[in-house]
C-alpha cells in the first residue's frame, strides 16, 4: 500500500549545500535564542556548567531532556521559545533547542541534512506504516568546538566509546535525542553494525547555517496542510 501522506510532500531535489552567509550564531525564527525563555535555560545551563563549552552543551541537553518531554510533533520550523512554553517536543525540536542554548552561549552551530529512509520508523509505528513518508528531512546539528565541528552524535564521547553502550533500535520510549547521551548515533557507518545507520540514509544533503537554511531549500516532510492536521493528533501523544 502506498503511504497516504507521501503524494502531498512538499519534494525538493537534494544538492549539496554551499553556504548562505547566515551566521552559524544568529538568531533565527526557528533558533530564537535571545528570548527569554531561551535565555532563562542558557542561564541555567551555565549556572550548572562552570567548565568547557562542551560541558555546556551536555547540561544543556539533560536540562532540556527534564523540561521538554518527547512527543511526536510534525513542525519542524516551530521557535525554541514555543518548545520551551509547550514544555513538549519532538526529537527535531529539542534538538533545535540545543542548538539555541549553544548560540546563546557563543557556541556556533551549524545542521546536516539527511534524507532517511522512512522505513527507519516502522519499529517505532507497528500500526502506522502505511502513513510514514519513504523519505524524512533530518537536521542533523553540530557544534562548534575549538576550532573543530563536533557532531550531536559525539557531545558525549568519540563514537567508538558510545558504541559500547550499543545500537539506536528507534523502538520504545528512547528518541535520537536521548540516544546519543549513552550510544553510538553513526549515519556514516563508521562503527560496529549494531550502531551503523548509513542504510537508512538515502542522501546526504549537505551542511547548512542553519536549520532554518535547510528546511528553506527542501521543505519539510509534510506540506503544510497534512502536517497541520497530523500535528494536531501527534503532538500531545508521548513518546
Amino acid at each position: 500500500m502506498e503511504p497516504v501522506l507521501l503524494p502531498l510532500r512538499c519534494r525538493r531535489v537534494a544538492a549539496v549545500h554551499q553556504g548562505t552567509g547566515e551566521s552559524e550564531l544568529a538568531a533565527t525564527p526557528i533558533l530564537d535564542w535571545k528570548h527569554p525563555r531561551v535565555l532563562r535555560l542558557a542561564s541555567e545551563a551555565r549556572r550548572e556548567n562552570t567548565g568547557t563549552d562542551r560541558g555546556l552543551l551536555v547540561t544543556a541537553h539533560r536540562l532540556i531532556a527534564a523540561w521538554v518531554r518527547p512527543v511526536y510533533a510534525m513542525n519542524d520550523t516551530q521557535p525554541v521559545s514555543r518548545t520551551l512554553l509547550l514544555e513538549r517536543g519532538s526529537c527535531s525540536q529539542r534538538l533545535a533547542v540545543l542548538e539555541a542554548v549553544g548560540r546563546a552561549g557563543g557556541i556556533a552551530s551549524r545542521v546536516r541534512g539527511l534524507l532517511a529512509d522512512g522505513r527507519f520508523w516502522h519499529p517505532r509505528f507497528p500500526r502506522l506504516r502505511a502513513l510514514i513518508p519513504h523519505q524524512i528531512v533530518l537536521a542533523w546539528p553540530e557544534f562548534l568546538l575549538g576550532d573543530q565541528w563536533v557532531t550531536v552524535s559525539e557531545l558525549y564521547g568519540d563514537l567508538s566509546t558510545l558504541q559500547k553502550g550499543g545500537g539506536f533500535t528507534n523502538t520504545g520510549g528512547e528518541t535520537l535525542f536521548d540516544a546519543v547521551a549513552h550510544t553510538a548515533v553513526d549515519w556514516d557507518g563508521v562503527t560496529c553494525s549494531s550502531c551503523d545507520l548509513s542504510g537508512h540514509v538515502l542522501s546526504d544533503l549537505g551542511y547548512f547555517s542553519s536549520r532554518d537554511a535547510l528546511f528553506r531549500t527542501h521543505g519539510q516532510t509534510l506540506c503544510l496542510p497534512v502536517r497541520i492536521i497530523a500535528d494536531l493528533i501527534m503532538s500531545r501523544r508521548a513518546v
